[in-house]
Protein backbone atom coordinates (compact mmCIF):
# COMPACT_ATOMS: atom_id res chain seq x y z
CA UNK A 1 0.00 0.00 0.00
CA UNK A 2 1.38 3.56 -0.60
CA UNK A 3 2.02 5.57 2.17
CA UNK A 4 -0.80 8.48 1.10
CA UNK A 5 -2.91 5.34 2.13
CA UNK A 6 -1.52 3.90 5.29
CA UNK A 7 -1.88 7.90 6.39
CA UNK A 8 -5.29 8.32 5.36
CA UNK A 9 -6.09 4.17 7.10
CA UNK A 10 -4.11 5.50 10.23
CA UNK A 11 -6.41 8.91 10.10
CA UNK A 12 -9.96 7.32 9.27
CA UNK A 13 -9.37 4.75 12.35
CA UNK A 14 -8.19 7.26 14.67
CA UNK A 15 -11.77 9.32 13.85
CA UNK A 16 -13.54 5.94 13.83
CA UNK A 17 -11.91 4.32 17.46
CA UNK A 18 -12.55 7.95 19.02
CA UNK A 19 -16.17 8.43 18.04
CA UNK A 20 -17.47 5.84 20.48
CA UNK A 21 -15.15 6.54 22.57
CA UNK A 22 -16.40 10.37 22.90
CA UNK A 23 -20.03 9.43 23.05
CA UNK A 24 -19.74 7.27 26.22
CA UNK A 25 -16.73 10.35 27.75
CA UNK A 26 -19.72 12.50 27.43
CA UNK A 27 -21.98 10.46 29.93
CA UNK A 28 -19.32 10.68 32.82
CA UNK A 29 -18.50 13.75 35.46
CA UNK A 30 -15.29 15.90 33.70
CA UNK A 31 -11.86 14.98 35.44
CA UNK A 32 -13.10 11.52 36.56
CA UNK A 33 -11.11 8.79 35.66
CA UNK A 34 -13.51 7.48 33.49
CA UNK A 35 -13.43 10.63 31.41
CA UNK A 36 -9.36 10.50 31.14
CA UNK A 37 -9.85 6.70 30.46
CA UNK A 38 -12.54 7.77 27.86
CA UNK A 39 -9.79 10.08 26.11
CA UNK A 40 -6.56 8.16 26.12
CA UNK A 41 -8.10 4.32 25.66
CA UNK A 42 -7.23 4.82 21.79
CA UNK A 43 -4.04 6.21 22.25
CA UNK A 44 -1.83 2.59 21.91
CA UNK A 45 -4.14 0.98 19.25
CA UNK A 46 -3.44 4.25 17.02
CA UNK A 47 0.51 3.46 18.12
CA UNK A 48 0.30 0.09 17.65
CA UNK A 49 -1.46 0.71 14.05
CA UNK A 50 1.05 3.33 12.96
CA UNK A 51 4.11 1.44 13.93
CA UNK A 52 2.53 -1.68 12.67
CA UNK A 53 1.60 -0.03 9.05
CA UNK A 54 5.34 1.82 9.04
CA UNK A 55 3.89 5.30 9.31
CA UNK A 56 6.58 7.80 10.21
CA UNK A 57 6.71 9.73 13.20
CA UNK A 58 5.99 13.35 11.03
CA UNK A 59 2.54 12.16 10.81
CA UNK A 60 1.23 12.04 14.59
CA UNK A 61 -0.30 15.70 14.67
CA UNK A 62 -2.51 14.17 11.76
CA UNK A 63 -3.40 11.35 13.69
CA UNK A 64 -3.78 13.30 17.09
CA UNK A 65 -6.51 15.73 15.02
CA UNK A 66 -8.10 13.08 13.62
CA UNK A 67 -8.32 11.13 17.29
CA UNK A 68 -9.27 14.66 18.88
CA UNK A 69 -12.12 15.40 16.04
CA UNK A 70 -13.25 11.58 16.86
CA UNK A 71 -13.75 12.49 20.21
CA UNK A 72 -15.60 15.89 19.77
CA UNK A 73 -18.36 13.78 16.94
CA UNK A 74 -18.84 11.46 19.34
CA UNK A 75 -19.67 13.96 22.16
CA UNK A 76 -21.57 15.57 20.00
CA UNK A 77 -23.60 12.83 19.45
CA UNK A 78 -24.41 12.19 22.88
CA UNK A 79 -25.37 15.60 23.52
CA UNK A 80 -29.35 16.62 23.12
Amino acid sequence: MPLTGKILVLIAAAFAMNVPLGYLRQGVRRLSFMWFLYIHLSIPFIILLRVTMGVSYWYIPFSLGSAVAGQIAGGRLRKP
